[in-house]
């Protein structure tokens, strides 16, 4: 076999023989001594080599080896307080199976930063530095948390189409592709298809899944490949949705922060307690106008409005009770002007959309055309509306936007193996 053991588990051994594969991240020769820092994803090694007991040429050969160099080294696990991992392995052979040229495009050992286009043009090079590894261990550590209570609460997974003849939303910010001899759209949403679910007695379901908005926005917050976690449920309200929301936030912070790996982001985050604080568009609006920004009421708020409440409100909170002209057609309206609209925020950031829907087939057509929007475009849609559609609500989470404000990355290419904004299309 290539291993026996990877770092970890060799670190809790004592004079017992390992097989270790990984990364070269450095060497450092002291005279008739020299340590190779071998790294794997679970973390280092290091290979004490003594030229006495290698010998002269292996001990060249070794000491010879490229950073990034990928290697394999037998050998004896021997505990020391003079390494400063607290072990060692004394290596008898190490096995070459890949050097690395030189020099690198990018540094892996080195503590020099590199702005985020050289980093993504060597992402796989990126990728091997711990920190940034440690971001990823997060993502998927967040999508097992929030899967865990979806689970529990008995929501099916499901797949929806992502090739789509009309936009779900009626906005124009669309990725047009050619599906034979038809014109169709990249999907932004699952929205729709998640609905028609409701009517089809699946009573709830969740999807995880990549959506595509064709925005030219150029941002440090902004992509157009994104992973959406959308939920839907039947017999329910908007409570019911921020319910199953948070606890789902909730999870998916215990089980980030609880990895040993977390440590490696330098983040003192500490698990939100819930229910989550509530506030309504009024009330919102009042906190931004009291800091002398007058805001019209019916806007969406703007950045700099956001970063008022964001000033204001600590950790994680609900906007509810939206004004309904500023809402997607399907949402449900609420007190003439009003809908069962709710915005999940982390201070000045929005993480998650979602309401109750429109459930009654009239009124959501009289919306639809409210809007300006043609409901004959939207009938495979509205047919599900007129056998029989339970009241229902959902939201749609933004996943990168979530490791961002877990993780406290700065730009959230740093949440993507492979970006895909304005300008990338490769790697």
């Amino acid at each position: 076999m290539f291993r026996t053991h990877t770092t970890k588990e060799a670190s809790k051994l004592d004079g017992e023989e390992v097989k270790v594969c990984g990364w070269i991240h450095d060497i450092r020769v002291l005279g008739r001594i020299a340590f190779i820092i071998l790294r794997d994803r679970y973390g280092f090694a290091q290979l004490t080599l003594i030229k006495s007991l290698i010998g002269n040429e292996n001990f060249k050969k070794y000491t010879k080896l490229t950073r990034e160099s990928v290697i394999c080294a037998r050998g004896k696990v021997q505990k020391t307080e003079q390494a400063k991992l607290g072990f060692e392995i004394l290596p008898e052979e190490i096995e070459v199976l890949n050097q690395a040229e030189t020099p690198l495009p990018l540094g892996v050992a080195d503590k020099v930063s590199a702005d985020m286009e050289t980093r993504i043009e060597n992402r796989f090079l990126d990728l091997r530095k711990p920190e940034v590894l440690a971001v990823f261990i997060a993502r998927s550590n967040i999508l097992r948390g929030i899967r865990e209570i979806l689970s529990e609460e008995n929501f099916i997974e499901v797949h929806t189409p992502k090739i789509v003849a009309t936009a779900t939303e009626g906005g124009t910010e669309l990725f047009p592709v050619k599906y034979f001899e038809k014109d169709a759209f990249l999907n932004q949403s699952p929205q729709l298809y998640k609905q028609i679910l409701m009517g089809s007695g699946f009573d709830k379901v969740f999807e995880i899944a990549p959506a595509f908005r064709a925005e030219e926005h150029n941002t440090t917050r902004h992509l157009n490949e994104f992973i959406s976690i959308d939920a839907e449920m039947s017999f329910a309200d908007d409570e019911d949705a921020m319910r199953i929301l948070e606890k789902g936030i909730q999870n998916a912070i215990k089980y980030a922060v609880e990895d040993e790996s977390f440590e490696m982001l330098n983040r003192n985050l500490e698990v939100p307690k819930i229910p989550f604080k509530r506030i309504t568009y009024d009330e919102a609006l009042d906190i931004i106008n009291s800091r002398g920004l007058n805001m019209e009421w019916g806007e969406d708020f703007s950045t700099e409005a956001l970063k008022i409440l964001g000033e204001e409100m600590d950790d994680f909170y609900f906007i509810t009770k939206w004004p309904l002209e500023i809402k997607p057609f399907y949402v449900l309206p609420h007190e003439e002007k009003y809908s069962k609209a709710f915005d999940l925020m982390h201070r000045d950031k929005e993480l998650s959309s979602g309401a109750q829907r429109n459930h009654v087939y009239e009124s959501l057509v009289e919306v639809m055309k409210s809007k300006g929007l043609n409901p004959e475009s939207f009938e495979f849609y509205l047919r599900a509306f007129i056998f029989g559609m339970p009241p229902h609500a959902g939201w749609g989470l933004g996943l990168e936007r979530l490791v961002m404000i877990i993780t406290g990355v700065k730009n959230i290419r740093e949440c993507v193996i492979f970006p895909r904004d304005r300008t990338r299309l490769i790697p």
